[in-house]
């Protein structure tokens, strides 16, 4: 459970893992956006064998240590516990809000999907603790086949939602489009291609930390 929340975090696609020196790799990476001051960040691994996944989830909680940073797992409830971590973002085809609250407790973060040109319905009955919407932007890190909806489409969606909803946006943000969709209505911004495909992440994170604010 979170008592706040950021309002920039980044996901961390396994995509960007290089195959060779993968533990070290996430060593290095978690360290240095802990020391960035990243406080919660979301581990995505779509196609991954489970035993993958786990010892990138344990490396990266190695690195990033429990009470510094909250480790958010994509899709999989089922693993949030042996990998060490601190809750789990469900989507479409994966367990409801419901169903992942109840395996994995009251004080477990969990998010959800909550919409595009509209709020899912029934989503705000939803145990969650924040609901991402978008895409905002066209991405390349995640197949989406929803039209992106702009900060105007942010600002819909927040109008949409009660005021202690946490709306995260997602998907194709940049530093410069950032403040666009905080404007909007957006409680945080969610980023994956703008930190990870900079030469340094770390780096990279601290500068938009200094620029949001």
């Amino acid at each position: 459970m979170l008592t706040s929340f950021p309002k920039i975090y980044p996901i961390l696609d396994s995509s960007v893992i290089p195959a060779a020196n993968r533990a070290e790799f996430l060593r290095r990476l978690g360290g240095s956006l802990a020391q960035a001051g990243v406080t919660l960040l979301e581990y995505r691994n779509k196609n991954g064998a489970d035993a993958e996944l786990l010892a990138d989830a344990r490396v990266l909680r190695f690195a990033m240590p429990a009470g510094q940073v909250k480790l958010i797992l994509d899709d999989r409830a089922d693993l949030v516990d042996a990998a060490g971590f601190d809750g789990v973002h469900v989507d479409a085809g994966d367990l409801s809000p419901s169903e992942a609250r109840r395996l994995l407790g009251k004080h477990r973060i969990i998010g959800t999907f909550g919409g595009s040109d509209s709020l899912l319905p029934g989503i705000l009955n939803e145990p969650a603790d924040y609901l991402a919407i978008g895409p905002v932007y066209r991405t390349t890190t995640k197949q989406i086949d929803r039209a992106p909806i702009g900060p105007e489409g942010v600002r819909r969606l927040r109008e949409q939602a009660r005021a202690d909803v946490v709306l995260v946006a997602a998907a194709g943000i940049t530093l410069q489009t950032a403040p666009l969709v905080l404007a909007a209505g957006a409680n945080s911004v969610a980023v994956s291609a703008a930190i990870f495909r900079a030469s340094d992440p770390g780096a990279e994170f601290r500068r938009w930390l200094q620029e949001l604010g």
